[in-house]
């Protein structure tokens, strides 16, 4: 057993931050290095089968069978029966023993990526895609801190992704050894919930919890740190361990509403004249798509989406009504201030929709549908709180809804749209951000899997794209990371290789994370790469301009690459678009072309995003772009 001195602060105190929902966060007493029990919660196994397996004999006892396994196999075959087929990674030496036993499973493909924060990004794109846990795996020490970025973008977004880390030996933990690092501290508050698996023995029971707390209730990362001499030991392994249920106590997600609760919002949705469903991320989580759309049409019920939201409904059904907030349509943040009703439906009130919470919508009521506990009444007091799972409570719902219609309230929507044109682009022979959108969703026909990084380029990406298919846009929503946009994409496409992927970039976000160009490459995955460049910061500049009196600094890029020449350099295919002319040119060859291809758009700079609600402020402050 190691030393208590030699462990984390939490260790030390015998403290466990059972960090499933936040609402169900408590610090318990424990054992150092106690793991959770299994025991009733049925795991849903992805399938697969265990080959490709180097025992070096094995025991019969009874009905038992018992093999000699390292802690890399039992890693290894773990995997494979949670239905993981690609593994997002970069070794280094307290992670080499899972990575020589890796070789042996040729149903895990692995995917070399060039930095760990991709191989983190990358598992989330994946998962958000797939709507399967993304997996990814670094080393310990810088390895696994890289990784931060990534697991703290699925924490904000919900995203089902795990991270298997690699850690010093058992016996050099805590005296500093190279690369040693306490990454289950570090990433106490941005995972669900993490592990130190000190025990070989434990590593089956440990990576079947992970994939359950990643994948049930709300979604998010979990992270399993492995000492290296934990990965190599080798010991008898029970194969009766992979029947052994998951049982977490206190951890119980909901799914079936309270039938009164279910009650209570049907009827103030029957007695409303003005309601407005805002529909977020968790529709497209529970993939609830069709019970959204059962609900909007039988009630006649404008839809607005949350930014995540977007792609939980087709953008081209009549009750589509955009998405509202700082850089939302104005129609939208209009129709939920006018509202008498907001049914709220798998979001969390996030104050880039609400602004100024003691303005936000205060003419309406509102119902709210979540999984998670904590977000109820947590920034906006709602009148009708439902605890469950989106898809289910839908189901439970629609039946006593009244099927009626809302006419007069429908047109009102209608002409605030008229009113409003959020999405009329200014006449102008520049070539705008707004114009390359349109021109790709033009192009595609809204069919294609959008990625996008994190600045005005996103906006634009979520305003002038068109969205038809379900669960077919990903970006970075709470933690607003730029670099995004590449491994993101990477992920997507793995998850989808039959579809057609285009990633939004600005030309400052991708420099971030343009390492992973290699990996594309290398893979040849068909990723179309539009990097909207105005050799600047845009946000940043729009920011200072608007709000912060002109006072421009460190927001100009004097120093950018020819992304071009960078392409070539990586054996990508590229081109340069510097006006409305090329434009479709460059967008036809970029699809006809088998591989990935990068098309560097030059825009015009001083090119704000409009609407605008400034932060804080309510739609009363709304900015509109003046055509």
């Amino acid at each position: 057993m190691v030393p208590r001195e030699q462990v984390s602060s939490f260790e030390r105190a015998g403290l466990f931050l059972c960090d499933f929902p936040k609402s169900e966060c408590r610090l318990r007493k424990r054992l150092p290095f106690e793991s959770l029990k299994a025991g009733s919660h049925p795991l849903p196994y992805g399938g697969g089968q265990t080959t490709g397996e180097t025992f070096t004999g094995s025991t019969r006892l009874g009905r038992q069978v018992v093999m000699r396994k390292t802690g890399g196999q039992i890693v290894c075959d773990a995997l494979i029966r949670e239905g993981v087929d690609v593994i997002f990674g970069l070794p280094g030496g307290a992670i080499l023993p899972l990575y020589s036993t890796l070789g042996s499973y040729p149903e895990l493909r692995h995917v070399l990526v060039r930095h760990e924060e991709g191989a983190s990004l990358a598992a989330d794109g994946y998962a958000r895609a797939s709507g399967r846990v993304g997996v990814c795996m670094a080393t310990s020490g810088p390895g696994a801190t890289n990784l931060i970025t990534g697991l703290a973008t699925a924490m904000m977004d919900s995203a089902p992704v795990v991270a298997i880390t690699g850690q010093v030996g058992r016996a050099a933990i805590g005296s500093d050894a190279f690369q040693e690092t306490d990454i289950t501290g570090a990433t106490l508050p941005v995972t669900k919930h993490n592990y130190l698996v000190m025990d070989t023995r434990d590593l089956a029971a440990t990576i079947k919890e992970a994939f359950y707390i990643a994948r049930s209730g709300r979604p998010g990362p979990v992270l399993i740190d492995i000492p290296r001499d934990v990965q190599a030991e080798e010991i008898e392994f029970d194969e009766a361990e992979w029947d052994k249920p998951v049982s977490l106590r206190g951890y119980n997600p909901p799914t079936i509403a309270d039938v009164t609760d279910v009650e209570s919002a049907a009827q103030l949705i029957n007695e409303a004249e003005k309601p407005v469903i805002l529909a977020g991320h968790g529709v497209i989580i529970s993939r609830a798509y069709d019970e959204l759309r059962e609900l909007a049409e039988n009630a006649q019920i404008p839809v607005v989406t949350t930014m995540l939201g977007i792609s939980a409904f087709p953008e081209d059904h009549v009750l589509s009504a955009g998405f509202p907030g700082m850089h939302g349509m104005a129609y939208s943040s209009l129709a939920l201030d006018q509202a008498d009703l907001i049914v709220n439906i798998g979001a969390r009130f996030d104050d880039r929709i609400t602004g100024d919470t003691k303005r936000f919508a205060p003419r309406s009521k509102k119902i709210h549908i979540d999984i998670d506990p904590a977000e109820i009444n947590k920034n906006i007091k709602v009148d009708a709180p439902v605890l469950g799972d989106v898809r289910h409570v839908l189901g439970q719902l629609n039946p006593l809804v009244a099927k009626t219609t809302h006419t007069e309230w429908i047109q009102h929507v209608e002409q605030l749209k008229a009113d409003h044109p959020s999405l009329r682009i200014r006449e102008t022979e520049e070539l705008l951000g707004q114009h390359v959108v349109k021109a790709i969703s033009d192009a595609t026909n809204g069919d294609a899997l959008i990625v996008s990084g994190v600045g005005q380029h996103q906006m634009w990406a979520a305003q002038h794209y068109q969205f038809k298919n379900a669960n077919s846009w990903f970006s970075s929503g709470g933690a607003g990371t730029m670099g995004y946009e590449i491994p993101a994409a990477m992920g997507a496409q793995l998850a989808h290789p039959d579809k057609e992927v285009w990633t939004f970039a600005g030309d400052g976000g991708i420099q971030m994370t343009l390492s992973e160009f290699a990996t594309i490459a290398e893979n040849n995955l068909p990723v179309k790469i539009a990097i909207l460049n105005n050799n600047m910061l845009g946000m940043i500049t729009q920011w200072q301009d608007m709000v912060f009196d002109k006072n421009f600094y460190a927001n100009t890029y004097t120093g950018n690459p020819d992304f071009v020449k960078l392409a070539d350099a990586y054996g990508i295919q590229a081109r340069r678009v510097t006006n409305q002319d090329e434009m479709e040119g460059a967008i036809r060859e970029a699809r006809a072309h088998d591989g990935p291809f990068i098309i560097d758009f030059v825009i015009y700079a001083d090119e704000n995003v409009f609407p605008m609600i400034p932060s804080g402020q309510s739609v009363e402050q709304l900015i509109e772009e003046s055509l």
